[in-house]
């Protein structure tokens, strides 16, 4: 995605060779989006080219000559426009050609005739997740820079430089909250689980480096980076498309199939707001790995890269072990939370396969913090 000055009124691009659809778009659209509207793929390609702002891209799939399919790709082939929102306009309405349209990289599908409520509300969504990131970029890049002119004048002044002040440990909460809160503003179900689940990572780690293991990695400044990454573990639910990340029941493999690529959406975002930091060390590299990796399985049998053992980043196998007991304890539109005894005796029954024996061993172990914590954070009644 682009990083520019943000205007006052997202940028809305169209395409869709039926001048009356774009028509009916400007009416619902205009007043609050700038719309670009376009019937010729050529134009629309030409628009880009001149490095245009652009937001949120409405596409067409029934097209003559070049289809909606072909012009999702190439767009997902520039690397300027690969975080860009792609919404699919369709007649089409079956499973099959809305799972061929989000395989190649659109977000979202609104079907035709448009509801007015629906264009406005996904159109609402996708450009605020739009304009977040790219609010997010532009903010840690002047972070950067501010910490690197900070870190010359002290470095004329001392010899050894000061690593972390205030200041950025500030930004980099306010950093995890604001990106930790898109993905709350999907799903009306995490009530408190970020706090749950944070809570439950730290007590982990701490517990283990005071019984000798990893007590080498887990230092004071990991355990507290950890404890701020893990509130961005779900973040890639943002480009789930609600009709899934909503639905009331179980997914079917297809849908699951898709839900699944939340972790390496998740870690394709903060990888994106990361490569603006010129530091090796980046906060967001914790972060990025629980994101990718806290489904993964310690036998391999996980997603997306099935990694087994060690070969899973540590904090991605203390981060298994929360989100599991916080999703079994928790109640869910389409099922009730258990007790806090059948979580752990499930928990347990998963070690060695699901999780790092020693990772589960100390859960077991302070497995009563755990119930005090989900006490504490407890979702109100609905």
């Amino acid at each position: 995605m682009k990083t520019m000055q943000i205007a006052d009124k997202a940028h809305v691009l169209a395409l869709d060779d039926q001048p009356e659809n774009l028509q009916a778009l400007a009416a619902l659209l205009a007043d609050d989006y700038h719309l670009h509207p376009f019937v010729e793929p050529a134009v629309f390609f030409q628009y880009l080219r001149n490095d245009k702002p652009v937001d949120v891209i409405l596409l067409d799939i029934m097209m003559p000559g070049m289809d909606g399919y072909t012009v999702c790709k190439l767009l997902r082939e520039m690397p300027e426009l690969e975080d860009v929102p792609i919404i699919f306009l369709t007649g089409l309405t079956s499973r099959e050609d809305e799972e061929k349209g989000l395989l190649l990289g659109a977000n979202d599908y609104i079907t035709k005739p448009f509801s007015p409520g629906i264009v406005l509300s996904r159109v609402k969504n996708h450009s605020t997740m739009s304009r977040a990131l790219r609010i997010i970029q532009a903010h840690n890049h002047l972070l950067d820079k501010r910490v690197a002119e900070r870190t010359l004048d002290l470095a004329r002044k001392n010899a050894e430089l000061i690593a972390r002040t205030d200041e950025i440990i500030r930004t980099q909460e306010a950093t995890m909250l604001a990106l930790s809160s898109l993905a709350e503003t999907r799903d009306s179900d995490t009530g408190k689980h970020i706090f749950r689940t944070q809570s439950f990572v730290r007590e982990l780690a701490l517990a283990m480096r005071e019984r000798g293991h990893h007590g080498d990695v887990l230092n004071d400044e990991t355990v507290d980076q950890l404890y701020r990454s893990a509130a961005l573990h779900d973040i890639g639910k943002v480009a789930i498309p609600d009709h899934i990340l909503l639905k009331p029941g179980k997914l079917s493999p297809e849908e699951f199939e898709i839900m699944k690529t939340h972790a390496e959406m998740g870690s394709r975002a903060i990888e994106m707001a990361e490569g603006v930091l010129t530091a090796s060390d980046s906060f967001l590299s914790l972060a990025r790995d629980i994101a990718h990796f806290h489904h993964e399985r310690w036998d391999g049998n996980g997603y997306p890269a099935g990694l087994a053992g060690e070969a899973i980043p540590l904090v991605a196998r203390i981060m298994a072990v929360a989100d599991v007991y916080d999703a079994l304890t928790c109640e869910r539109v389409y099922k009730s939370g258990m007790p806090h005894d059948k979580a752990t005796a499930i928990l347990r029954e998963g070690r060695g396969t699901h999780f790092d024996p020693v990772v589960l061993d100390v859960f077991i172990e302070i497995q009563n913090r755990f119930a005090l914590i989900a006490h504490e954070f407890a979702d109100s009644p609905s």
